[in-house]
């Protein structure tokens, strides 16, 4: 007979470890020692009075029942943490920018707090949504902004996220380089071409923007730069570059950055879809003022227009609004 009095503690612990398929990386994912978590699960499968996984020396799998079981159990959780929130005083929104400069998440950041003057935002500025995603997944951050529709399915299926804006893309570039040119003037995508253009290769915290970059160089005879040290501040990323002297590829609002120019680039302009993140079932009055920062900038600006001839990723649907 299944009991009606399964802990959440325990539900949390066995999707931690089926969505991990390793203990020891579940046990890290929530803070708990790995023999307090193998006892948890232990101690579900006796309360079910069934086997979950099968464990060997070098892998760990789901049973049937531990499959059947994975889908019941978050619908759970999520419950439990919607009746939760339903009761509970809002703490503080965190939300990362990506970036401590301008960008298009701060500039819905600081509407949303003109919206919600009551809420507390709090910004956190780390760079790559792939890291970003997995931080929300896990309970650890609330809203990121980026480019979500590159992000992992797997990842992207437990999350809920809504369009901000197609953002044109830029190329920084050192100064003395052969396309520098003025800065801010356009520079036809064509003139790349035989360029190596970095764009975070080798930094898994930013695979979604790697990955929409190597779509926009095939075919057109540019190269993506190897993994370059992971530069941290405006200091730093200018000592790499200057060693590197490879061109960056950015969105047009990237921040200035001494002994570099930034040219917006075109023929066609290439367009990266920005959308905001957040944890699937997640309810925060911070949240909403967050949406409806987004829509009515997006309203104001045009910032869901795409202009005639510009590039889009095939990946460019946002997915589901809400969650």
């Amino acid at each position: 007979m299944i009991p009606h009095d399964v802990e959440p503690r325990l539900l949390r612990g066995f999707v931690a470890v089926a969505e991990e398929l390793h203990f020891t990386r579940a046990a890290a994912r929530l803070y708990v020692a790995q023999q307090a978590l193998s006892r948890d699960v232990r101690r579900l499968e006796r309360a079910l009075g069934a086997g979950l996984f099968v464990r060997t020396t070098r892998a760990v799998e789901l049973t049937p029942d531990g499959e059947r079981l994975l889908p019941l159990a978050r619908k759970v959780l999520a419950a439990h943490e919607e009746l939760a929130a339903a009761f509970a005083e809002p703490g503080p929104l965190l939300v990362d920018l990506n970036t401590a400069g301008p960008s298009s998440g701060r500039t819905v950041l600081e509407r949303a707090r003109e919206l919600a003057p009551g809420c507390e935002l709090m910004a956190r500025f780390e760079s790559g949504l792939t890291h970003a995603a997995a931080e929300i997944a896990a309970g650890r951050l609330d809203v990121a902004f980026g480019y979500a529709a590159g992000l992992d399915p797997a990842l992207r299926a437990r999350l809920a996220y809504t369009p901000v804006r197609y953002e044109p893309l830029a190329v920084l570039l050192p100064e003395g380089h052969a396309s520098a040119g003025p800065d801010g003037v356009p520079l036809p995508l064509a003139a790349l071409a035989g360029e190596t253009v970095y764009a975070g290769a080798g930094n898994p915290r930013t695979l979604e923007w790697t990955g929409l970059a190597r779509e926009l160089f095939a075919g057109r005879g540019i190269a993506l730069a190897p993994p370059a040290p992971v530069a941290v501040g405006k200091e730093e990323f200018r000592r790499v570059m200057a060693k590197t002297r490879n061109p960056v590829l950015v969105t047009v609002d990237f921040p200035d950055m001494p002994g570099c120019v930034k040219r917006p680039l075109t023929d066609p302009v290439p367009l990266s879809p920005l959308a905001m993140v957040w944890r699937r079932g997640f309810g925060h009055p911070g949240l909403d003022a967050l949406m409806d920062a987004a829509g009515g900038l997006a309203a104001e600006r045009g910032w869901l227009e795409v202009p005639p001839g510009s590039w889009l990723p095939a990946a460019l649907t946002p997915g589901p609004r809400g969650g």
